[in-house]
Formats: C-alpha cells, sequence, structure tokens
C-alpha cells in the first residue's frame, strides 16, 4: 500500500494488520513479515500507544506524508528502545492515534464496522459447539467477543459487513453511506478494503489480528473497546481531503445523472423497450453502472486544483458545488472511456466487466458496437452543450483535446490488434511501452487537461500534463499486466486472460529479451499451441519467473513513478502538486507487490517532500 501526497490518510505500507509475535520463520519463498511483529507484552504495547498519542498530539493527519508517517515510526521505536521488525505495528498505532479525534467526531449511523469473516471459538468456549457460530456468546474467547460487538455495533447504527468485502467497503465510503471506519481483521483483507479509502483521507481505527499462545485471531479487545461506542463532537471535523470530490464523481452518476443528462428516447418503460430506445436504454445503463468514476474525479479535480483546491482542501460539510459545465464535461470524459471499453472488450473476445457479461456477450456482437460508437457521440454532445457556459474557445479546445486522445487510444489498440494478428517474436520492451503509452495516457491526459483548461490554468501547468500521463499511463499498464497473473475480480474475472490472448505486453518482451534459444522457442510454442489453458500458463509462469520478467517489469513501474513524482515537484500551484502525488498514489498503487519486495521498495524509493 502506497500513500503519497499531504491530501491522503496517514495509513502506510503494511501498517493495517502486522504479523503476530513468535510466528516461525518462513521460507524462503515467502515473502518477509519481519517488519510487522507486535510485541508480546501487552505493558509494552500500552506503551507505545501513549508515546504514539504524544507524537500525534504535534501533528496533522492530513498534513503527514507516508513517508512521514514511517519517519515517525522510526521515532516512536526508538523513544521505546524497539527495533525495526516492529516498525509495522508502530506505524499502526500513529495511523489510530492521528486519526482518532476524526473518527470519534464521526455519527455512529456514518460509520462502517470490517471485521473478520470468521474468527474460531476457543475449546472450552460454551458456544463452540453450538448450532449457530457465536449464538451463545459467553464472552471467555475472541469469537463471542467478536460477536458482542459486532451486536453493540448494529444497535449504535454502525453498517457492518465482512472485511473481505472491499467492493462494498469502497461502495459506502464512495456513495457517501459512510464517513468513518473500523476496522478488524487480517493484513491482507484490511489492505484491500481500507487502502482506497485511506487515501481519500477519510478516518479509520484498524485493530490487527495478533496471535498470542498459540491462538492466532487474539482481538485486541481493549483497542476496539476505545473507539466503537465513543462518539465526541469537540475537536473533530468530517473527512477532508479528496473524499468530497470523489463522491461528487459518483452523485454525477446516480441522483444528478438524470438531469444533467436526461433521456430522451427511453424515458419510460415501455420506450427503452422499443427498438428506438433500446440503444439509449443500454447506453445509459453502461454508463451510469459500474467503475469507480475514476476519470471524472480527475477532470474535477484539476478544475479544482487550478481554481485554488477549495474543495479538496476543506470538508464535507464546505464543500462548493461544481458548474453543471464541469459536471457535464467529467460526464463526457467517462462516456468516451466506457465506449473505448465496450470496444476493446469486443475486440480482446472479453468475457467480464464489472462483474458481469461483456456488452457483446449479453446484446451480440452488432448492437455492442453501436452502443459503443453511441457512447462516443454522446461525450462529443455533452462537450459541446456547454459551449455558452465555457464559452466556445474553451469547449473547442476540449473537444481538440479529446479527439486527439480518442486518435491516439485507436492506434494504440491498433498496433495491438496488428501484432497479435502476425506476432513479431522480436518484439522488445520499448515497442510495447510505445503502445502502452498511447493506449493509456491519452485518458488520463485527456482528463486533466480539460479540467485545468475549464479553470484557464497556466500554460506552464498544462505543458506537465503530456509528460506526467505518459508516466502514470505507463506504469498503470504494467501495473495492470502484473494484476492480469493474479486475476481481476472486480474486472474480467479470468487469470491470465491477457498472456494467452498473445498481446504485445511489456512481461513478454521482456522475457522475450532475456530468454535464452530455448526458452523463448518454449514461449513461443506455448503462445501457440492448443493446450489447456492452466497448462499453458503455468509453463509461462514459471519461464517468466526463470528470465526475471515480473522483476524487470517491477523495476519499469519504479522508474516511471519517479519520473512521474519528479514531474509533480514542478507544478507551480500547490493544490495541483498535491492532485498529481494523489494520482501517482491511487493509479499506482501495487497489489502486486508484497513482503520483502514491498519493504525493499520503501526504502530504496527517493522521497517527495511535502509542499
Amino acid at each position: 500500500m502506497e500513500i503519497a501526497g499531504s491530501q491522503t490518510g496517514p495509513l502506510a505500507d503494511g501498517a493495517l494488520g502486522p504479523r503476530a509475535n513468535g510466528d516461525a520463520c518462513p521460507p524462503a519463498d515467502v515473502p518477509r513479515t519481519d517488519v510487522k511483529v507486535i510485541p508480546d507484552s501487552p505493558a509494552l504495547r500500552d506503551q507505545l500507544r501513549s508515546a504514539a498519542d504524544r507524537i500525534a498530539a504535534t501533528a496533522a493527519a492530513a498534513a503527514l506524508s507516508r513517508e512521514g508517517l514511517e519517519e515517525a515510526g522510526r521515532s516512536l521505536l526508538s523513544r521505546c528502545g524497539l527495533d525495526e521488525r516492529h516498525l509495522g505495528f508502530a506505524m499502526v498505532l500513529l495511523n489510530n492515534s492521528l486519526w482518532k479525534r476524526s473518527l470519534l467526531a464521526v455519527p455512529f449511523e456514518r460509520r462502517l464496522l470490517l471485521t473478520p469473516q470468521r474468527v474460531v471459538h476457543a475449546p472450552d468456549c460454551k458456544a463452540a459447539g453450538s448450532s449457530g457460530d457465536g449464538d451463545r456468546p459467553d464472552g471467555s474467547c475472541d469469537a463471542c467477543a467478536l460477536e458482542r460487538w459486532r451486536t453493540v455495533a448494529e444497535r449504535l447504527g454502525y453498517s457492518v459487513i465482512a472485511s473481505d468485502g472491499s467492493p462494498a467497503a469502497l461502495r459506502q465510503v464512495l456513495e457517501g453511506a459512510a464517513d468513518g471506519i473500523v476496522g478488524i481483521a487480517s493484513l491482507q483483507d484490511l489492505e484491500k478494503a481500507l487502502e482506497p479509502i485511506l487515501r481519500a483521507g477519510v478516518p479509520a481505527w484498524a485493530v490487527p489480528l495478533c496471535s498470542h499462545n498459540g491462538d492466532p485471531t487474539t482481538l485486541l479487545r481493549g483497542w476496539i473497546a476505545d473507539v466503537l461506542d465513543r462518539y465526541e463532537t469537540a475537536g473533530g471535523s468530517e473527512p477532508a481531503g479528496y473524499l468530497p470530490l470523489i463522491r461528487a464523481a459518483n452523485r454525477l452518476f446516480r441522483e444528478d445523472f438524470s438531469r444533467l443528462l436526461p433521456r430522451v428516447l427511453s424515458a419510460t418503460p415501455a420506450q427503452a423497450a422499443s427498438p428506438l430506445g433500446m440503444t439509449e436504454d443500454v447506453a445509459y445503463d453502461w454508463l451510469a453502472n459500474g467503475g469507480k468514476r475514476f476519470r471524472p474525479f480527475i477532470t474535477l479535480a484539476a478544475y479544482d486544483a487550478a481554481t485554488g483546491g477549495r474543495r479538496s482542501g476543506g470538508t464535507a460539510a464546505e464543500f462548493e458545488p461544481l458548474p453543471d459545465a464541469v459536471c457535464r464535461v467529467a460526464m463526457a470524459i467517462e462516456a468516451f472511456h466506457k465506449a473505448s471499453l465496450v470496444h476493446d472488450d469486443i475486440q480482446d473476445d472479453d468475457l467480464f466487466r464489472y462483474g458481469r457479461e461483456t456488452l457483446h456477450r449479453s446484446h451480440g456482437l452488432g448492437p455492442a458496437i453501436n452502443i459503443g460508437d453511441y457512447l462516443i457521440g454522446l461525450g462529443y454532445r455533452l462537450v459541446n452543450s456547454c459551449r455558452a457556459d465555457l464559452g466556445a474557445e474553451v469547449a473547442s479546445d476540449i473537444l481538440g483535446s479529446m479527439s486527439q486522445a480518442h486518435l491516439r487510444l485507436c492506434e494504440g489498440q491498433g498496433a495491438e490488434m496488428a501484432w497479435r494478428d502476425r506476432p513479431d517474436w522480436s518484439l522488445t520492451a520499448a515497442d510495447a511501452l510505445e503502445i502502452y503509452a498511447l493506449k493509456t495516457s491519452p485518458a488520463f491526459e485527456a482528463a486533466l487537461d480539460a479540467g485545468l483548461r475549464m479553470a484557464s490554468a497556466s500554460e506552464t501547468a498544462r505543458r506537465l500534463v503530456g509528460p506526467f500521463c505518459r508516466e502514470l499511463g505507463i506504469a498503470f499498464q504494467i501495473l495492470n499486466d502484473l494484476k492480469d497473473w493474479q486475476g481481476d475480480r472486480d474486472n474480467k474475472l479470468v487469470a491470465g486472460q491477457d498472456a494467452l490472448a498473445v498481446r504485445p505486453t511489456v512481461l513478454l518482451a521482456l522475457a522475450l529479451d532475456a530468454a535464452g534459444d530455448d526458452q523463448r522457442r518454449e514461449i513461443r510454442e506455448l503462445l501457440e499451441s492448443d493446450a489447456e489453458d492452466e497448462f499453458r500458463l503455468n509453463r509461462l509462469r514459471r519461464v517468466f519467473q526463470q528470465v526475471g520478467a515480473f522483476e524487470s517489469a517491477q523495476r519499469l513501474v519504479d522508474s516511471s513513478r519517479q519520473k512521474a513524482q519528479a514531474l509533480a515537484v514542478q507544478s507551480p500551484a500547490p493544490a495541483l502538486r498535491r492532485l498529481f502525488e494523489f494520482l501517482i498514489a491511487t493509479v499506482l498503487a501495487d497489489e502486486t507487490r508484497t513482503g520483502a519486495a514491498k519493504d525493499e521498495h520503501r526504502r530504496t524509493r527517493p522521497v517527495v517532500q511535502p509542499v
């Protein structure tokens, strides 16, 4: 987990769920966890908490960068005479201390409790043998205690969900149903559920599970009791940072949708079911549902940054409404993005998108192509409708930027399809990176430039957008390639689709470059083979590992991240620099790096000091 920039929450990489002290050393192929040790002694844990509270009293949560939190964690360990094995735990303590007052100011009905999916009853617990897990809690074990806390939270008005339900947690926060989080879970589940939420600046209190006397799920019960049923208005504040803008981007496609983009041919169910209304109905449904609305958020945030950053610097209660013209342009960005996904899914014959069947599978190839084309026209119509409010010159510039982005995206996608139809096994990493720059960067660039242009940003600021988005897009696409080998539950669902589709990925290029003759021949034979997918993927993974393709790809990500950070520093406006740094942390969140690789990255990455 990577947090950067002064508008993000202070939770840092690996800080949510430290590994229990006393665990056996992992085998050589298991990631290191030796910076995530929880002290066995309750007295020592209390001592660390008190020291963390004193440090937090002199630091503002929204002002402490990830690097600042790590530095404060080391300072905390030094004060208490502990080594770096406890750094993750120290950062958890600091995160909790920094956000505590803000969290306590959130009403119970605006809080979310994330709980473990299952905690095992102790052998001597009276509820252990009952028919319903925990239906007769007697308080003698963690499962009973957790059930009691769940009951308390529900009575107070909390929303309670399992911690592995990260999409549900994120949706509740982004849609405005929750303003504060109490998370009880393992490291993996808490990271997955809270990472995007904490980047947006939402107060959170983490309760890591640890082991004690052989019990692997011991709850730090005092930590839960410290916040769960407490509400204090004094000294707290509503969530600040980018959360109000993220929510505003989501509102565009819910309560504001019909006002900003009213239906014409599908206003009633009967019209929607008619031949004339079908295209508009399906296109509007595709536009309004699915996705995280990140590109329209970028447009809104860029506009805000170029007009002083008032909306991203205050609280939700102080949020100044955005002009309708800015909102419609942001919706146009999403329309173009959704159109590209419809066509991309057709060209790649993907099976799923947003957890449901792709449009060409659910509606047929011809209708899906037509709906994608319709969304493109809808995007241009949205921008054109803003001429009176934005001025013809501004609207024209935005249309020109979007059309250029559209052309470049098609060039990149066309290059990929041409290579796939006639594979050139001399593919280099430079070739693949150029395709990536064309396929991914233009969407980010159009979204950022539209917001800046509507706010009359300086030419100096706008000139940074192109090179910044190139590095952002390249690194994002490489991370997406790495993620493809893990599967993507929110999107395509099936692991290895990109590899088996014989796409010109950076991973393939790096593998071909580093492979010997026999390995190169094996890669080609596997990609051209009709053997079962699982067999081919396992063999390809082995070859890629042997030649170091995954590690080389990660180094390319790190290089692009560093270049993007260097460009962010050049921003002429502090609010725009904060946005650039937020985009780096958010777009380039590396879910594929774990353990020792994350620890090494954290030690060696260049530190970008906050403004």
